[in-house]
Order: structure tokens, then C-alpha cells, then sequence
């Protein structure tokens, strides 16, 4: 069945004839679920565009305690997308890389024509720089672009299938909001040039850190379709969830420095934190790997977003509300009473105000979708918050992280880590002592402090 015949009719059509079944025979609408998600997934591999990002973000949402077991067949078969995907031929890599790099002897000394990862836009290879250095190369796949703008050019397929999967979990989400975020985010994807410089931007910052690991770009074998880095060794994201808990714990304070440290000692935003951009140590290191999408924070909305946790954590209402209203969450129009304010931020709150440390189970990651998804009833708290485009990815920054701790069954002094990152109480853990310690090495301006950035 062609992506372009995946209706909304026949999909509820494939969903009531397996319902149907269910008369003779009580396991026929798990494995209809099954085989469903399967066949849909395989399709999704094949689009190599938003479709198949639009699989990744619903892949590593974890449902399983949400009472909605409808949609854990459909997480299961998309887990696949996070790392797999059909694969180039080798004669096409290497044509690629002729038209990019003048060839492939050029700037490597061996080249694997084995890709180790194939995702929605280019596959990954081992390789060698002339000068020893082991690196990773992201090639392009041809006509990626094309098609990318021929899925943005009919958003509502990306939409249906977000209707397929969250019919069958009874999941509270803002479809279309969702299938315009999958469609930016791989837009962004594309630009390698840009990539290689936020990975500059990246390993300039963290040079240096004890636990925090960035690769470095390696420009001169970098285009706009191929993009090289040096290679970070580290167990995958299926790996990590089978390691000791301590372990566990660890990489997930490692990932919540990494995603805090970002905007309050620089004015980064790393916008995926997808479990198959790291790399898990065993000595409890963190290497990142993806930065095709970050953005830039004006200062003004840096300190101001800094700030407005701060209010949120510390229970300061008029605070908060006056600087979600300068940063345009909240416009003359809303409607949003002080009640139901100070409800929403104390449920995104909930894992820095609850009694500490906090064990993160799927109902974090359940209170994160209620939060910022929940808009069918329009008297929810977050149908009257308008986000600016400068925040469009908070709420799947908030979500992905949630769902990785989550993941990782993570036990975490999220109060005290917060607080020491802001500057207003000391590290109570080795790892937040290390990360200080390499703060004031750096010279690092902290979270309350003025950055000297526009």
C-alpha cells in the first residue's frame, strides 16, 4: 500500500474489520494492532522524510502504565525507526560523496561501507581521517529534500497517521500541532552546513567537561550533504535500559545537566533529545551526538525564561504570570485564571516540588502530555496559553526528557539539581561538584547572570 493511499478511511476501515474479529476469537485485535503497526512502520522506514520523523517522536514515548494499551504495539514496531531505516546502496554512498567531497579517498583512509545507523534523512558510517582520527560520516540521501517538501506540501498524511496510532491508544494529543512540529523538525535536519556549526558551538562550550561528551566537526570533510565528526563510542539506547540502576541514575543527571547547562551558561537549546542522539558510558559519561536542531536564545528571553522557573519552582504566582506574559505565553486575550495558572505550572513542576529524590515512572511522562497536549477541552489551562515561536519545542523538550528518566527508571535529586544549576544552593551530588568545579575552571557565566550574547 502506497504512502499516499494511507487515508484516515482506510485506516478507521482496517481498524473496525480487526475489531470485528473479536467475536471468535479474543487475542485477534492485539495481533490485528501488531501486524498493523508493523506493516505501517516498514511504509514509515521507506518515506525517509516526516512520516518517518513523525514514527521517531511517537517511538520512545513510553505508555505502558498510562491505561492506554492500545497504542504499546505501535510503540513497540516504531522503537525500530529510532536507529534503522533501509540503507543506501554502497555505489550510491560513494557517488554522494565523489559529488560532495571531490571522493572518498580524498579525505579518508578507510571508509565502512556499512552504514552503522540509517534515520530519516542520511545514514552514518565508520571511517578513518588520513591524520588517524576515527570519525562518523552522515550522508544525505539523495532527493531527500524533494521529498521532504512534497510530505510538507500534504501535512495532513502526517497528520492521519498521528490519527491511526492515537485512535487506538485513546491518547489526549493536538494531532496537528504534533504533525506541524515533526515537519519543522525535519526541515531543520537538512541543513548540514548549519549542523556542523552548532556542533562547533556544542564542543566549544563543553571542552573539557568530566562527564558531558561532544564530538567535534570535522569541516573540511563536511558539505551540505555530508556532514563528519569524530567518532564517540558508548552503548545505544536499548543497551542502556538493561545497565545497573546506579548507572542509569548517573547518565540521567548527566542528560538533565546537559539539556539545563545548555541555555544557563551559554544560550543554547539542544531541541531533540532523542535516546538514539546518545552514547552511554560505562563510567557514567553522556556523548551527544545529534545538533541538527538547536536554537539560539535572545539573552532578554534567556534570563527570562531562567527566571520564570525560578517563580515556578518557588511558588511565586505574580512572578510567573507576569514573565510568561512579556515573553508572549500570555496575551490581553487569555482567559487563564490565577487558579488554573497555578495549576498547569505546578504539574510541570511536579518532579522539582515533589518530596526529593524522585523516582521518574510513565505517569511522569503522562502529566507532561496532559500539561501541554490535552486541548480538546477547550477549558484546559494550556488552550488558553499561546506559544511563541521561540518555545515551539519546550513542550517536546519537556516530554523526551521526561520520557527518557522515565525510561531509564531513574531516581534523581531533581530540586537540588536544579537549584545548584541556578546558582542558589551548592551540588549535593559528585556529579553536580565535577560539573561546578569545570564551571569555574571555564569561566562560565551562570544561570542568573547576564550573558554577554544579543
Amino acid at each position: 500500500m502506497p504512502l499516499a493511499g494511507f487515508t484516515a478511511r482506510a485506516a478507521g476501515g482496517w481498524l473496525i474489520a480487526g475489531l470485528q474479529k473479536r467475536a471468535g476469537d479474543d487475542g485477534a485485535v492485539d495481533r490485528f494492532h501488531e501486524r498493523t503497526a508493523e506493516r505501517y512502520t516498514d511504509l514509515l522506514g521507506q518515506s525517509k522524510g516526516v512520516l518517518m520523523k513523525a514514527g521517531q517522536i511517537f517511538s520512545m514515548i513510553d505508555v505502558s502504565a498510562m491505561g492506554t494499551g492500545g497504542f504499546s504495539p505501535y510503540q513497540k514496531a516504531l522503537t525500530r525507526l529510532q536507529a534503522d531505516a533501509p540503507p543506501m546502496h554502497p555505489a550510491l554512498v560513494h557517488d554522494v560523496l565523489a559529488d560532495e567531497l571531490g571522493s572518498t579517498s580524498a579525505h579518508f583512509s578507510d571508509f565502512t561501507d556499512e552504514p552503522i545507523a540509517a534515520a530519516s534523512v542520511g545514514q552514518v558510517h565508520r571511517a578513518v581521517l588520513h591524520d588517524g582520527r576515527d570519525v562518523v560520516v552522515k550522508i544525505q540521501y539523495p532527493g531527500v529534500a524533494r521529498a521532504i517538501h512534497d510530505d510538507l506540501a500534504n501535512t495532513e498524511l502526517v497528520a492521519t497517521f498521528l490519527k491511526f496510532v492515537t485512535a487506538a491508544s485513546g491518547m489526549p494529543l493536538d494531532v496537528q500541532a504534533l504533525a506541524s512540529e515533526a515537519a519543522a523538525r525535519i526541515s531543520e535536519e537538512l541543513d548540514y552546513r548549519h549542523e556542523t556549526e552548532m556542533i562547533t558551538a556544542f564542543s566549544d562550550l563543553y571542552r573539557g567537561h568530566p562527564f558531558i561528551r561532544i564530538p567535534d566537526a570535522v569541516p573540511e570533510a563536511s558539505s551540505d550533504r555530508v556532514l563528519t565528526m569524530t567518532y564517540l563510542d558508548g552503548m545505544d539506547w536499548t543497551a542502556a535500559q538493561q545497565a545497573d540502576q546506579d548507572l542509569r541514575n548517573a547518565w540521567t543527571e548527566v542528560i538533565a545537566r546537559f539539556t539545563n547547562g545548555n541555555y544557563r551558561h551559554a544560550n543554547l537549546v539542544h531541541a531533540d533529545p532523542h535516546p538514539g542522539n546518545y552514547r552511554f558510558g560505562t563510567d557514567g559519561t553522556v556523548g551527544f551526538l545529534d545538533f541538527g536542531c538547536v536554537s539560539i536564545m535572545a539573552e532578554w528571553r534567556r534570563g527570562l525564561w531562567v527566571r520564570f522557573l525560578r517563580a515556578a519552582i518557588e511558588g511565586r504566582p505574580d512572578d510567573y504570570r507576569d514573565h510568561l506574559t512579556q515573553m508572549g505565553f500570555l496575551t490581553e486575550r487569555a482567559t487563564l485564571t490565577d487558579d488554573e495558572l497555578e495549576q498547569w505550572v505546578s504539574e510541570m513542576a511536579f518532579e522539582v516540588t515533589a518530596p526529593q529524590p524522585v523516582t521518574y515512572a510513565p505517569d511522569a511522562t503522562e502529566r507532561i502530555i496532559r500539561g501541554f497536549f490535552d486541548v480538546r477541552d477547550r477549558d484546559h489551562p494550556v488552550a488558553k496559553i499561546a506559544v511563541p515561536a521561540e518555545h515551539v519545542f519546550t513542550s517536546r523538550i519537556m516530554l523526551a526528557s521526561t520520557s527518557i528518566a522515565a525510561g531509564l527508571r531513574a531516581t534523581l535529586h531533581t530540586r537540588a539539581l536544579v537549584d545548584d544549576m541556578d546558582g542558589v544552593t551548592e551540588p549535593i551530588t559528585e556529579l553536580g561538584k565535577l560539573h561546578h568545579a569545570w564551571v569555574r575552571e571555564r569561566g562560565l557565566p551562570g544561570a542568573l547572570d547576564e550573558h554577554d550574547h544579543p
